[in-house]
Parts: structure tokens; C-alpha cells; sequence
């Protein structure tokens, strides 16, 4: 890892398991070689951190555009994070995910697109399923629980609740299902699934 990547890594880690008692389940079914789409629900601004701790190597991430600003444009920078326009969302931001997954990156996306109002389980965007299919990487489901309560949106006070991240089996698509998720209806059923595998965690 790089120095400042590896900095926040460490400090988030050490807060998420001394403050929040952070317990990963699951662990064992998280895929560490090659091209991963990482799909996760989103329930607080803690959860990027809480997965990318899961993984001992760099992965990348997306943040909101407006955040890419003096000293945190550098930063979000060293965080491999790419800036997304949530108002006004166009096919530059998909193509530059599905580039990193080509290139062989981990790349961590929320398929609900925004964080939850309530903690709950909203649906998913079609834009994770065209990833998906046009990138062909594995897809790795992970849901978080508790990060809601410790952080909810619309909040800046942090609460002291019992964080857990539990990773799911990854979904390998065969040749027949990349060819089978094209068009707006195959990118809203696969984006489906991957939210039902995360709803099953």
C-alpha cells in the first residue's frame, strides 16, 4: 500500500474495532486476486472505510464530485477514489469503473447509489449490472449492519454501536450470463440479483 492509503487504512481499522467492535463474518469468502467488483449496501458515510479495511491491499472507491475540493482533492486522490456526480450521473463515471475493473482493480460500488434514510435495504440502479456485464469481474456481495445506528445520515454525531460486516460467496458469471445481461432490462436483472445476494447476507 501506498504511505497515505496505508495511514487511513490503519486508523480507520484500529477506531472500527476498538470503538465500534467491528466483527467480519464471512471472511473466508473474500476474493483477493484479480478484477473484483465489490458490491455493498449503504447505510453511513463509515461504510467505504469498513470495506476497504477488509482487504489488506489498495482497492478503489467512489465519492461524491462536490468532496474533490483543495486539500481533499489530493486526499481522495491517495484514496483511489473516482469523483461521481450523484445529480446529474452520466456514462463517464461507469466507463471509468468499468476501466478499473479491466485493468485489474477491486472496485467498491453501492448499488442502492445513496445511503439508506432508515438503515434499511433500498433498490438497486441498474448502472451496477451494466458494470457487471461489461466488465465481467467477480462480484463480491457484502452488507453491513450497525453502521446506520453508529452513523446515520443526515447526523455528524458518531454513536457507539456494534458494527458487522459479513461477506458473502462471490458470483462468477458464466459466459451464457454476460451474454444474457444486455440492454436495460438484462443490466435491471442482474442488478436485482446482486442486491438479492446482498439482501441474503
Amino acid at each position: 500500500m501506498r504511505t497515505i492509503y496505508w495511514l487511513g487504512w490503519l486508523l480507520f481499522g484500529s477506531a472500527f474495532r476498538t470503538v465500534f467492535g467491528l466483527r467480519v463474518i464471512g471472511g473466508a469468502n473474500l476474493v483477493t486476486e484479480g478484477p473484483v467488483l465489490v458490491a455493498s449496501n449503504h447505510q453511513s458515510y463509515l461504510d467505504p472505510p469498513l470495506v476497504g479495511n477488509l482487504y489488506k491491499t489498495e482497492m478503489v472507491f467512489l465519492a461524491r464530485k462536490s468532496l474533490f475540493r483543495g486539500f481533499f482533492k489530493w486526499l481522495y486522490n491517495q484514496w483511489n477514489a473516482i469523483p461521481v456526480d450523484q445529480d446529474n450521473p452520466d456514462m463517464r463515471s461507469l466507463k471509468s469503473i468499468i476501466r478499473k475493473l479491466r485493468e485489474g482493480n477491486r472496485v467498491l460500488v453501492f448499488p442502492e447509489g445513496a445511503r439508506s434514510f432508515d438503515g434499511s435495504l433500498g433498490t438497486a440502479a441498474p448502472g451496477i449490472g451494466l458494470i457487471a456485464a461489461k466488465s465481467g469481474a467477480v462480484i463480491q456481495p457484502v452488507r453491513i449492519h450497525g453502521a446506520f445506528e453508529a452513523l446515520p445520515r443526515g447526523s455528524a454525531r458518531i454513536r457507539f454501536s456494534r458494527i458487522t460486516v459479513t461477506v458473502g460467496p462471490p458470483i462468477r458469471l458464466t459466459p451464457e450470463e454476460l451474454k444474457a445481461a444486455s440492454g436495460k432490462d438484462g443490466y435491471a436483472a442482474l442488478a436485482n440479483r446482486i442486491m438479492d445476494a446482498i439482501a441474503a447476507l
